[in-house]
């Protein structure tokens, strides 16, 4: 998979301040490597995101991963006679309305989509930081119980990095929706969530994981803003614990309406302006790259807060990362194809819930 050599080099750069000798190109590429996926042009790596041009010549990606983005297709266009290939139709659509109006209907609908270029004063890769409660001293990661709740790529890449870092992380799942990354091949779900204990919670009934959060040092979380809120699972609903960072990682950011613009890897790095080839004729870069870059650069953001003592709500989108990527000197591409070595296996969820409620029964008892 080829990467252009800027991107790869700042990537690398990044990931060395973790000092667990990640190799960036095995996380930008391993998805790929691992799953015999390769560059197509317009139509991205995985084949659920595609490049469509409007009629003045700008350009939006649209991803149809889930089952509810392609159902969601003849609300889109306004028709019901859309065909078991509905690419065609929503190519003419997209020509004939615009690319921007196109992308405005489409996030109406709940749909992944990026106008290419349109996060031109993002953060970027700086996150966003806002104090939460009372600093501690400084922690080190093999102190740290994390607790991942995130799902897909980029956060849990954050979490299996802090793994690597020596940090103790919980991936927390929902009863009733695992990660969807579960229903795909074994080997990249294994790969990223790997070496995490496992723990299934029902956020129906979240009492076990509303003590969890109380014990958590770091907390990672890519649901939209207000999804946790209204369960009063947020940052703001814990208990004071000295020093717990909450790591939020959106696609498009948590203010106003981007707060509800749903993204994956493809379409935030397009939004970002992150793409191969040229302004008239672009192609993907990568393979979903917002998400790795952005797991990186998340990991990265939560070790040098343990430096500062934490207390701090971090934030990143996917689309401010692939925007300040956007902005390096275009040059020759690096392919990489080193192929993960996959060590753990990861188990069903809730394997582990017994083990997490004694670890949080420990840190959770008052000490004298």
């Amino acid at each position: 998979m080829g990467i252009p050599a800027a991107v790869l080099a700042h990537a690398q750069s990044t990931a060395q301040l973790l000092g667990v000798g990640v190799d960036a190109g095995e996380l930008l590429g391993g998805r790929a490597a691992l799953l015999g996926l390769r560059a197509r042009g317009q139509v991205s790596a995985g084949g659920a995101t595609r490049l469509m041009r409007d009629g003045a010549g700008a350009w939006c990606a649209l991803t149809l991963s889930r089952p509810d983005d392609v159902a969601a297709v003849p609300a889109l266009v306004e028709g019901d006679d859309v065909a078991a290939d509905p690419w065609p139709v929503l190519a003419q659509h997209v020509r004939r309305l615009g690319a921007a109006p196109f992308a405005e209907r489409a996030r109406l609908l709940g749909l992944p989509v990026g106008v290419l270029g349109e996060t031109t004063d993002p953060p970027g890769a700086t996150p966003h930081i806002r104090r939460l409660g009372r600093r501690s001293t400084s922690t080190s990661p093999e102190e740290l119980l994390v607790v991942d709740l995130s799902s897909m790529w980029a956060g849990p890449l954050c979490g299996r990095l802090l793994a690597q870092a020596g940090a103790t992380v919980v991936k927390v799942e929902s009863a009733a929706r695992p990660d969807g990354t579960r229903t795909g091949p074994s080997a990249f779900f294994d790969w990223i969530n790997g070496g995490k204990l496992c723990y299934e919670a029902d956020f129906r009934r979240p009492d076990g994981l509303r003590r969890l959060l109380a014990a958590a040092d770091v907390v990672i979380e890519s649901s939209r803003p207000a999804a946790l809120e209204r369960r009063g699972l947020g940052p703001s609903d814990q208990p004071d614990r000295d020093g717990r960072i909450w790591l939020r990682i959106t696609g498009h950011g948590t203010d106003g309406e981007h707060a509800d613009w749903v993204a994956f890897g493809d379409d935030a790095a397009v939004s970002g302006g992150l793409v191969a080839g040229t302004a008239d004729v672009p192609r993907f870069c990568g393979d979903a790259i917002a998400d790795p870059l952005t797991g990186i650069h998340a990991a990265v953001a939560v070790l040098q807060s343990c430096g500062r003592g934490g207390g701090e709500v971090i934030e990143l989108s996917m689309a401010g990362v692939s925007a300040s990527y956007a902005r390096l000197p275009r040059g020759d591409e690096r392919t990489c194809t080193t192929t993960p070595n996959v060590e753990h296996a990861a188990v069903r969820p809730g394997a582990d819930n017994a083990a997490v409620e004694h670890l949080t029964a420990q840190r959770l008892a008052p000490t004298c």
